[in-house]
């Protein structure tokens, strides 16, 4: 896992803002309103983004990333984690229904969401389905639109590749069991460390001058105008909230989703937002001034203006984090025994 190098300068002098508040009063204010900094240092991220049952450890995230990026783990052999997650725009695939097998688009319209940060997300999936990233990593392998791959395929590809076997014998223990579960639990490590902090954490973590006075006021629009409500916490996302509270959604008969089955849409994190248009669950909108807007009348029946849909998008902006340095991985060579691609 990276190594992220946080500024812990703190300015002692608050300044007086352009809309008549402190940077130490909106910092107090953003606390209070329920946003949470990524932390600075690199043991309490780890505590953040572990899990006992299933625990970080180096040679765990090498061995994910590799099946990340692993496209035989496909029914057709093309198609990887990586093909609807792209880590090199957003962690997304910048089309508005993702794209599976034999160029099928999702049956429901369904955009993908980014796989940066989702370990911060209390559920994943829109509707909310997979309580973490471990049971996540199972369904788009085997699911018909996306992967295609039944579980046992997936097996009997891995285990027939040697630099595979060894690499999970060397993680886990000569005596491993390569399974569904673990292939895609291994999967989940590496996901678990997709973390990106901003200069906003920077600021919330006390260092009042990270960000421009811009910044600072599209931020405090952004509790003014209601948005915290659902977009808070570390993740500024990633909880089930009601969704077209105060009109219908403009974009709403594109697809047939329809939330949980209590109506409810899983909040996409706002982190690293301006990487990944198009917006909505269906992928509706590509400007972000317009979700913004949209957001506005949708949840709360009023009137965002151009202008401050632009303030808002200037902080949402400083959002955008680090990414991890990931290169990408030299693959287990195939064997005579490896299940050939299949196309159909």
């Amino acid at each position: 896992m990276k190594k992220f190098v946080l500024t812990s300068t703190v300015v002692i002098f608050s300044t007086m803002s352009a809309f008549g508040m402190t940077d130490s009063a909106l910092l107090e204010k953003a606390k209070n309103s329920g946003l949470k900094a990524i932390p600075k240092s690199q043991l309490e991220i780890l505590k953040l983004v572990d899990d006992p049952k299933n625990p970080i450890t180096t040679k765990k995230v090498a061995l994910g990333k590799k099946l990340y990026f692993e496209p035989r783990l496909s029914k057709s052999g093309l198609i990887s984690c990586n093909t609807c997650h792209n880590l090199a725009m957003g962690g997304v695939d910048g089309v508005p229904a993702a794209i599976g097998h034999k160029w099928t688009a999702n049956p429901h319209h369904l955009n993908s969401p980014t796989v940066y940060n989702s370990v911060l997300n209390k559920v994943q999936f829109w509707n909310g389905r997979s309580p973490h990233l471990e049971d996540q990593a199972q369904g788009p392998i085997q699911a018909g639109p996306e992967m295609a791959a039944p579980s046992e395929l997936v097996v009997d590809r891995v285990v027939s590749m040697k630099g595979y076997v060894d690499e999970f014998k060397d993680t886990y223990g000569e005596k491993v069991k390569i399974d569904f579960k673990l292939i895609a639990d291994t999967i989940a490590v590496f996901e678990r460390t997709l973390i990106t902090p901003s200069k906003y954490d920077d600021f919330m973590n006390g260092n009042l001058s990270s960000l421009s006075k811009e910044e600072k006021k599209g931020l405090n629009l952004f509790i003014d105008k209601g948005c915290t409500g659902c977009h808070n916490n570390i993740g500024l996302g990633g909880t089930m909230q009601p969704f077209a509270t105060a009109a219908k959604y403009k974009f709403a008969n594109l697809g047939d989703f329809k939330g949980d089955k209590n109506g409810m849409v899983k909040t996409p994190t706002l982190r690293n937002i301006e990487e990944t248009a198009p917006y909505f669950h269906n992928g509706g909108v590509w400007s972000l001034n317009e979700a913004v807007k949209v957001m506005g009348s949708t949840q709360f029946g009023i009137t965002i203006s151009d202008d401050e849909a632009k303030d808002i998008v200037t902080f949402l902006k400083s959002l955008t984090g680090e990414k991890p340095e990931i290169s990408y991985p030299i693959l287990p060579v195939a064997t005579k025994t490896t299940p050939k691609p299949d196309m159909n």
